[in-house]
This record gives structure tokens, sequence and C-alpha cells, in this order.
């Protein structure tokens, strides 16, 4: 048998003996992810006609630049897991799910709550992209180099577990804009998707990434990153998610390295579907600091949940956290859940967090139909608003957001979200209401 085969089955007796996330399980307790054999393409609705798409179609990872902006040096490996030699390539140097003996790292039972998704991942995943960015020898390079690509990713099957691999050399500053909008011509069949990244960065490296995930209505998406950060490095990430019938989005940063620094800002735009966030910041390296913030609006029936965990181990001295977690229903009668957390086991350090949840601001609502506008647009003016100052926060530069139009973007999910809430009236129905 070769090694590739026999990967495949071994991690499918792993999830066999250690058994699908239960119900009670903390990370997931509120809103708990469909069963193994869903992922694994083995569900009674798995066997309806698929959609393999054609590899010139554009499906799978394609790499693009980003404006007129120059892409610098970026290393690109497209892999097939299938193949012995390119899997090992693929899965060189990445950790496995859990420890050697079967049990989770101390203190860190959620992490442990999430590895069946990444057993089921490995024995499902056939292709990948690696990168490298910077190039490899840093000796080479200027120390102001600056690297901008656009990663998009279009379903491949039905049911898929594709790979990212992504390695930032040290002192190199990375610009990736990352999108997943599902497009017809690629996949016309409800998609389950289960994603996994791993992503790295070396000494003094930076890394802002803009993610926007819009799945299709009746897809059932798992994206799972996992992040470590070397001295000095600094991760910056915007989320833009809309919710379906099943979608989480969890990422794990592991701030390794002293004076590391990460981010995290997430909108969650749910209309009467599921949507889940999970953020992880784990504290190892001394003076690291880390911010998570997140607004989740929903409407309808929908169910949103905000899950935020920092955990500062006994050694990371004088680290600063904060979380800041804020939820909104925009109409209907939507389950929004906003759990911050703080595991400290070192007494020097500084932090916050908090959690807040109520409707719009009527006043704010009240001066915008003033100056003309319809409900949905009023709304959706302050929504944009809302969102434009949470991804400020996080990437900190005006002009940044200004070269990858991010006003456009948020404009476009803001409205789609409010267009699929029926509870909020149009201008024709309001001018039929007088």
């Amino acid at each position: 048998m070769d090694p590739a085969r026999a990967d495949i089955l071994a991690a499918r007796h792993r999830l066999q003996d250690a058994g699908w996330i239960p119900r009670d399980a903390e990370a997931f307790r509120h809103l708990p992810p469909p069963p193994a054999a869903v992922w694994l393409g083995e569900a009674p609705e798995a066997t309806s006609a698929g959609c393999d798409a054609h590899p010139l179609s554009g499906a799978g990872w394609t790499l693009h630049p980003l404006g007129q902006t120059p892409q610098g040096r970026v290393d690109a490996r497209w892999l097939d897991a299938a193949d012995p030699a390119q899997r090992k390539e693929l899965f060189a140097g990445l950790p496995l799910p859990t420890y050697p003996d079967g049990a989770a790292a101390p203190g860190d039972s959620p992490q442990h709550d999430a590895a069946p998704f990444a057993w089921v991942h490995r024995a499902l995943c056939r292709r990948g992209l690696r990168l490298r960015i910077g190039g490899e020898d840093a000796a080479g390079r200027g120390a102001t180099e600056t690297v901008w690509i656009q990663l998009r990713h279009q379903p491949r099957s039905a049911v898929e577990a594709p790979m990212l691999v992504i390695d930032v050399q040290a002192g190199v500053h990375c610009v990736l804009v990352e999108t997943h909008h599902r497009e017809s011509a690629a996949c016309e069949q409800p998609v389950v998707q289960n994603l996994h990244a791993h992503i790295r960065l070396g000494a003094g490296a930076t890394l802002q990434h803009l993610r926007s995930v819009q799945p299709g209505a009746a897809d059932r998406v798992a994206h799972h990153l996992q992040l470590q950060l070397g001295p000095d490095a600094r991760y910056e990430q915007g989320l833009i998610a809309t919710g379906s019938r099943y979608h989480l989005q969890r990422q794990v940063v592991e701030l390794a390295g002293d004076r590391a620094e990460a981010r995290s800002a997430g909108l969650l735009l749910a209309a009467g579907a599921d949507l889940e966030q999970q953020v992880r910041m784990l504290h190892t390296g001394e003076r690291t600091r880390s911010h998570i913030e997140a607004l989740a609006l929903a409407s309808g029936a929908a169910r949103a949940v905000v899950n935020a965990h920092t955990r500062i181990a006994p050694g990371a001295a004088d680290a600063e956290v904060r979380q800041r977690l804020t939820g909104v229903p925009t109409g209907g009668q939507p389950r929004l859940v906003l759990r911050p957390h703080l595991e400290i086991h070192h007494d020097q350090v500084q932090a916050a967090h908090g959690a807040t949840w109520g409707a719009l601001p009527e006043d704010a609502l009240f001066y915008a139909r003033q100056r003309g506008l319809d409900e949905r647009s009023a709304r959706g003016l302050i929504i944009e608003g809302m969102a434009s100052a949470l991804l400020a926060r996080a990437f900190g530069d005006p002009q940044f957001l200004e070269s990858l139009d991010l006003a456009g973007l948020l404009r476009q999910a803001v409205a789609q979200h409010l267009s699929d809430d029926p509870t909020v009236p149009t201008v024709q129905q309001e001018t039929a209401h007088g």
C-alpha cells in the first residue's frame, strides 16, 4: 500500500476510534456541526449528482495579482494529495490534530474539541496549495519588501477538503486578499467544504489578511485557520462572512515569539441562516499583544455565535489582550450568542473583555431617515459605518483600506444581508403604506 493511501486510512481509523464531536463539547455546544458522515461525503444526500469541476474551469485555488500593485516574489506549489511524494510535501512540518498519546494540550480542551474536523480533513484532502512568500534568501531582500496577492477559491466537488499552507518569510510584509464567493458556473450543487489553512510568520514578518467568505444558502462550510507567529511578527485579519445551512469560521493563533501581535476583526452577517466564528489566541511568548473584535448581525430565525478565547500561558509575561464582541439583531427573532473568555496563568498582564447586545441606534436611524432615505437604505448606511470602523481598527491604515476597495465589498455584503431580511421594508412597501 502506498504511503498516501495508508495515511488516509489511518486518519479514518483515528476518527472512528475517537468519535465525532459530541453535542456537549464546550466549543460547539451552541451550534453543533453536522455529523462526520456529511463531511466524509457518506450522508444519504451525498448520493445526488456531484459537481466535479474541470481543471480549466477556474475551480480550486487560483492566484491573482492585486490591482496594479507589484506582486513580489511568491513561490506557489499546487499539490496532489493522492500522490505519495506530493502529499508528503503538502503536509510537511504541519502538526497532527492531537498529541501522540491522544490527549489534548494542558488547558486546551476547546482546541481538542475540533480535532475530529482535522482527522476528517486528512482523510478526505485531495488537493492543496503551498505558498512561500518573499522567497527563501532573506539576505537578498530589501528590508521593506511588500508582497500583494489575491487568492480565490471555487469548489471543485460537492464534498471537499481543500488545503492551504502559507509561509511568510522573515521581514516580509504581505497583503493577502482571500475570497470564497460561490459562482454557479463552478458548482451548481450544495457544497460541503472542510477547509484547513496553516499560516506561519517568520521573525518580523507582517501579514494583512482580508478574508471574504460568502457560501451558498444550502452549503455547509467549515474553515479552520492555524497560525503561528514568530518574534516581532504581526498578523491582522479582517473577516466578512455570511450565513448558510452551516457555516463555521475558526482560527487559532499562537503568539509564540516575543513581541508578536495579532488582531482579528469579524463582520458576521446571518439572515435566516447559521454562522459561527471561533477565535482562539494562545499567548506563549513574552510581551505579546492580541485584540479580538466581532460585529454579528442576525435576522429572521438565524443563529449567530461568536466564541472568543484568549489564553495567557505561565511564561507569557507582559501580555496585553483585548476582546470586544457586539451583537445586533436587524429583524425577526434571531438567536445571538456572544462568549468572551479569558484564561490567564500569569500575574503580569493587561487584559479586558466585554460583550454588548442591542438594536441599531434609534437616533442614528432617525437622522438617516431625515435625509430622505428609506428604512432599508438607512439601516444599510449605519451598518456600513459600523463595519468600516471595525475593519479600520483591525488594519489601522485608511489608505490600505481604500486600496482594497473595501467600501464596495462592504456595501455589497450589507445590501445582500438586508435584502435577505423580509422584516426590513423596501421603498415600494413604504410607498404602498403611505
